[in-house]
């Protein structure tokens, strides 16, 4: 029996990607525009640990590298994937030895090996960014062990790229382990970059393990009320701060150092070093972390230009609709409903709010299956948390409080604050109203596809209107209408049925 949790999106799609640091076997549920991996596993290998000084892959880290990859092979054939992409970025390029090292690897994988230039490393890294941020705008840096990519992204575009040989563990090497050596390779290498200037007042889109490990400890420092590292936003002059911190004193008595891994934790100084002088030299408004790099631009490029074009929240909403809704499809309609209550309620709306609004709709129903009691903890907790891409922490928050409001009630007694505060008074208000339109709609239509194109709801008047055909005008009580007292309280109207004439 087919897993009744899975999606059918085709046959899964694994990449292994031999990085400087790390081994890394991800394999996808299917190649979709919000793929979700279903399996994730790394070995911190260290393969461009030296080569920057002695030219050639340790033979222990090649040893812990093929030890990897020989358990990655058994993987995927247990998990039956047969499209399988293979790729080695730094190390592997940069050493004497890499190419005797890639044929050990071909042997292990039966699969060709792709390796990548450091100028194809940066389109991917950017590629990934596309695939998994909404409309980004800076430049992306792909911080991995061997180098620093570096590219200019506005939407779409990708613009100039740089490769430079500053990875953690390369900087490590040259360094002899002094971060004061090491801030003077860095400040002279990213000097040579012209393409840094034109960072000023956008975004720095953070990707690779070492960032990632820096920006986990500031989230932990902070007790920052989510856990999904994806689009977690620091503001500039903050991240410098914290990178001086970093710089200053041991790893192992940073607070929260053991969300970071043993493997990472030597090269946290070297990723603080770069992260200060990119923004120093640089001066981005915020540093944005990205999960999605390589692997994904990989997937991303694969795709027909169509299905690039797609939204990757509202994707992955539809996806969680088809997996988790009683009726997929009401969820579909209650998007077209609430356009039309938006419409003649002359509540304005930007494109940024209409979309979540949209994504909430297609995921108002993923808590069904919950106790009563537990259904707005838990859809709020899903969307919190959920592995999509394509939406930052405040519109994650708006969506979990707009399906915590619908479950609940539009009291805030039983709303997290710690949601609240990642979001603003507009986004809470609009929260509210759409999860008081969510409260009618459900009670109306009993979460069934059909009804609520039949039952409009229309501000009129100075009034809130629900419409109710013949066929349908028993359901007409009070708990419908004390809905809809609630609805138009929220947004300053009077409530009352409309009865269609057969």
């Amino acid at each position: 029996m087919n897993a009744q949790g899975r999606l059918d999106v085709g046959a899964p799609v694994a990449i292994i990607d031999i990085g400087s640091n790390s081994v890394r076997l991800v394999v996808y549920e299917g190649l979709t525009r919000s793929p979700t991996p279903i399996f994730n596993e790394k070995s911190m290998a260290g393969l461009g640990r030296g080569v920057s000084v002695t030219g050639r892959l340790a033979s222990d880290a090649m040893d812990k590298a093929l030890a990897a990859l020989r358990r990655f092979r058994v993987l995927c054939d247990t998990m039956r994937v047969e499209d399988i992409t293979v790729v080695a970025t730094a190390a592997a390029r940069d050493a004497e030895n890499g190419e005797a090292f890639i044929r050990e690897c071909e042997a292990i994988t039966r699969v060709p090996i792709r390796l990548i230039s450091g100028r194809r490393e940066a389109e991917l890294s950017a590629m990934g960014v596309i695939s998994g941020i909404w409309q980004p705008d800076g430049i992306v840096g792909d911080l991995g062990g061997g180098s620093l990519e570096l590219v200019d992204l506005r939407g779409a575009q990708i613009g100039d790229a740089v490769s430079l040989k500053l990875g953690a563990l390369a900087l490590q090497d040259r360094s002899e382990g002094s971060l004061k050596k090491a801030a003077k390779i860095i400040k002279q290498s990213l000097g040579d970059w012209p393409g840094l200037k034109k960072l000023k007042g956008r975004t720095f889109y953070a990707v690779g393990g070492t960032w990632r490990s820096l920006a986990r400890l500031h989230m932990k420092q902070r007790a920052y009320p989510l856990n999904v590292m994806h689009e977690y936003l620091i503001p500039a002059s903050d991240a410098a701060d914290f990178a001086q911190l970093v710089e200053r004193v041991s790893a192992e008595t940073l607070d929260s150092i053991e969300a970071v891994s043993a493997a990472r934790r030597p090269l946290l100084g070297y990723g603080a070093l770069l992260l200060e002088e990119i923004i120093r030299t640089g001066k981005p408004s915020a540093v944005v972390v990205s999960a999605a790099g390589v692997r994904e631009g990989l997937l991303y490029e694969r795709l027909d230009p169509e299905e690039r074009d797609e939204d990757p929240l509202l994707s992955a909403a539809s996806e969680l609709n088809v997996l988790r809704s009683r009726a997929p499809l009401h969820g579909e309609e209650l998007r077209g409903w609430t356009d039309a209550f938006m419409a003649s309620a002359g509540l304005d709306e930007t494109p940024g709010e209409k979309r979540l609004r949209h994504a909430a709709c297609l995921l108002a129903d993923i808590g069904w299956r919950a106790h009563p009691d537990y259904r707005g903890e838990q859809a709020a907790n899903i969307v919190a948390n959920a592995a999509f891409t394509g939406v930052d922490h405040p519109g994650r928050a708006f969506i979990a409080l707009t399906l915590a409001y619908r479950h609940v009630g539009l009291s805030e007694d039983q709303i997290s604050p710690r949601l609240r505060e990642l979001t603003t008074a507009r986004m809470i208000d609009r929260a509210r109203i759409l999860g008081a339109l969510m409260r009618v709609a459900y009670l109306v239509s009993a979460a069934m596809p059909g009804i609520l194109p039949r039952t409009p709801l229309r501000c009129e008047a100075g009034r809130v209107v629900l419409e109710l055909p013949p066929d349908l005008a028993a359901l007409a009580n009070e708990r419908l209408m004390g809905r809809l007292k609630g609805l138009s309280r929220v947004i300053g109207r009077t409530a009352e049925f409309g009865f269609a004439k057969g």
